[in-house]
């Protein structure tokens, strides 16, 4: 899989992307991610990307003309199922999401930045909107990062255990049930006595019913999905 970044703070994402398991995914030759700096697009002396809004709008925004540069030199190079937008206005996010992206073969993200981008890039240029929440943040980049980190660790290989993926939190929209490990009693906190019984029907059935209970007392938006 190929996920090109466009962002004018490429130096944000360079570690969170070169460590842990977005890292390995990229050593193991799994994820193909490039990270593009937008102001490599732009004709201006300075290599400006932005100028003031029409309207009399405060702050600056993002102009469509390196912006298309950047998506066409790389739409030159090869097909992208899909050409994303980092926008708090997109559709949040989730795990099946994810898991849809993880199938793909190649994504641009477009990280937005200052005030925004001209809308016209969002009317021609992009095929999906997506949010991370119900915030603002001061740039793109740690939408993009969220959302390759959940992609990535989907790919076949990417985790030593791929059944571990499959039962993380919200992949059937409900929560994971209590997880722990040795010592089996702390200081007379005990681990419940079903995990321990070996008794693999009752300890899933078990999860199950954690499961269901955690998830209806902290998320129960998750079980009308």
């Amino acid at each position: 899989m190929r996920i090109d970044i466009i962002t004018v703070l490429p130096e944000m994402l360079e570690a969170p992307m070169s460590t842990s398991i977005i890292g390995r995914t990229r050593a193991k030759g799994l994820l193909d991610l490039h990270i593009h700096n937008l102001r490599d697009y732009s004709t201006d002396k300075w290599k400006r990307v932005d100028d003031y809004p029409f309207g009399g709008e405060a702050g600056m925004v993002l102009q469509i003309e390196p912006i298309e540069r950047a998506i066409n030199a790389l739409k030159a190079q090869r097909h992208y199922d899909e050409v994303i937008f980092t926008s708090p206005d997109g559709k949040t996010f989730d795990q099946p999401m994810a898991n849809e992206m993880s199938l793909l073969e190649n994504i641009i993200i477009l990280c937005g930045h200052y005030k925004g981008i001209d809308y016209r890039v969002r009317e021609h240029l992009i095929t999906r909107e997506i949010s991370i929440g119900d915030y603002v943040l001061t740039g793109g980049e740690l939408a993009a990062a969220v959302m390759t980190d959940a992609i990535a660790r989907l790919l076949p290989g990417a985790i030593g255990d791929a059944e571990s993926a499959l039962s993380d939190t919200f992949q059937d929209n409900l929560l994971a049930p209590p997880i722990y490990t040795r010592p089996a009693d702390y200081k007379g906190w005990r681990v419940p006595d079903v995990l321990l019984s070996g008794h693999a029907a009752k300890i899933e059935q078990w999860k199950m019913e954690q499961a269901l209970e955690r998830t209806e007392r902290l998320r129960p938006d998750l079980l009308h999905k």
